[in-house]
């Protein structure tokens, strides 16, 4: 079956085929019956028939369905190895503007005469940490860590945590 066909356009093909299929059996079961006919025997013979190319068509119809879920799996492969690969360049690009970022920031601390400590309180600063938080992380007292953002500003020429953090 083309791949040009609708799926609605290959069901009409499909039941045209079947009802085709069904009356040329029909027909064949009336002129080649010997015996004299018998609406119950042609009943029968008609549900037989009917059951056939049903079976038929609706083999065709999954087989045809299958095929369009096995192509449409393919592609949805294929678009996730894409996004995989866009995603990984998407990420070292990042990581490297990150990097760049991270030396930039230790440049800037270095020039402005920061201590180890106040380097690290600096960047949980520009991490959004609170006071409170960064003491938990590091263990120190809360007292200890607004002493060294003090400092931190102070060192900086910056006025307080939200310039700080803006620049």
């Amino acid at each position: 079956m083309s791949r040009n066909l609708s799926e609605r356009q290959i069901r009409l093909l499909l039941a045209g085929i079947g009802v085709g299929s069904f009356c040329l059996l029909m027909l064949l079961e009336v002129v080649t019956e010997s015996d004299e006919l018998e609406i119950g025997d042609l009943i029968v013979d008609g549900v037989g028939l009917l059951l056939m190319v049903s079976t038929t068509v609706g083999l065709v119809l999954l087989v045809h369905r299958m095929q369009l879920q096995h192509t449409e799996k393919l592609d949805l492969i294929r678009d996730l190895d894409v996004a995989r690969a866009e995603g990984t360049a998407w990420r070292k690009k990042a990581e490297a503007h990150l990097n760049g970022l991270r030396i930039e920031i230790d440049d800037q601390f270095e020039r402005w005469g920061m201590s180890a400590a106040e380097k690290e309180v600096g960047m949980l600063i520009l991490k959004g940490l609170s006071h409170k938080e960064i003491a938990a992380l590091r263990g120190t007292a809360e007292a200890t860590v607004r002493h060294q953002a003090q400092s931190i500003y102070q060192k900086s020429d910056l006025p307080g945590k939200t310039a700080f953090s803006a620049y």
